[in-house]
């Protein structure tokens, strides 16, 4: 069997930048526990499958695997589906969890569509433990909860070095979250509980950061960047311009093909 294989950066200003996603169109689902074991050979944060829609309301349905298990939602990996299937001003893609997520052109970027994840004051003393920090928590549910945690300034982002096998007992994705020092605001998420200790680029993560953010900012468009970790220029990772539209999160930002072939099994 052989099946088309896209590697994606996704939210990158350049090649080699962002998060790298792959994408495997499908013409119909393979048995879960081969979507799984392609996901875990590819070893990247998200590997996208995809196949055609037959009703009006979906172009395609979508499902993102980590390298260990299925998530409910995948911002960037749904970019990178966007970036590969668009042939027209937008596409729609089906989930399970998430409902209709719509990927559209605008200029040289894409934009994606996320549903609102608001999140509130919450205790979380696991979390701070996991990552040797102190400051105020947060929690929003959504297709994946989001546990929030506000840090004083992108410095102090920077220089968290977390208990990753602490936080693969947290069921959530974790950020940590500050103003930025070019962008508006800075964050790095950490989805241990799912096999990825640290994301360069989350969509999903940013679905409850954007509100979050535009209550403390006081305005809804503003740009994030996500990623590096040590000293400045560490790590990889991404920006996005972030927009709160109404009951939307948007999320704009470059996609770059960087291997285009054949998965063979």
């Amino acid at each position: 069997m052989i099946l088309p294989f896209f590697q994606v950066d996704a939210f990158a200003h350049r090649p080699l930048t962002g998060n790298p996603a792959a994408v495997i169109p499908l013409e119909e689902w393979l048995p879960d526990a081969m979507l799984q074991a392609i996901a875990a050979e590819n070893n990247l944060s998200e590997t996208a499958f995809t196949i055609p829609a037959d009703g009006i309301d979906a172009d395609f349905h979508l499902r993102w695997f980590t390298p260990t298990t299925e998530v409910g939602m995948c911002g960037h990996a749904t970019l990178a589906a966007g970036h590969v299937l668009l042939t027209g001003s937008s596409v729609r893609f089906a989930t399970k969890a998430a409902g209709t997520l719509v990927v559209r052109r605008s200029g040289e970027q894409l934009e994606i569509a996320l549903p609102i994840w608001k999140p509130t004051a919450s205790a979380a003393p696991d979390v701070l433990e996991a990552l040797k920090v102190d400051g105020p928590a947060f929690r929003a549910t959504g297709a994946e909860d989001v546990v929030i945690v506000l840090l004083p300034d992108q410095a102090a982002v920077r220089a968290v070095r977390p208990d990753f096998a602490a936080l693969a007992r947290i069921d959530a994705l974790v950020a940590i979250t500050a103003p930025g020092d070019l962008q508006d605001i800075a964050s790095r998420v950490f989805a241990a509980n799912v096999g990825v200790n640290e994301d360069p680029v989350t969509g999903a993560a940013h679905a409850a950061l954007v509100p979050f953010w535009a209550e403390r900012l006081g305005r809804t468009r503003f740009t994030a960047c996500q990623g590096g970790s040590g000293d400045a220029g560490e790590g990889r990772g991404g920006m996005l311009e972030c927009a709160l539209d109404n009951d939307r999160v948007r999320l704009s930002g470059r996609c770059w093909t960087v291997i285009e072939g054949s998965f063979q099994l």
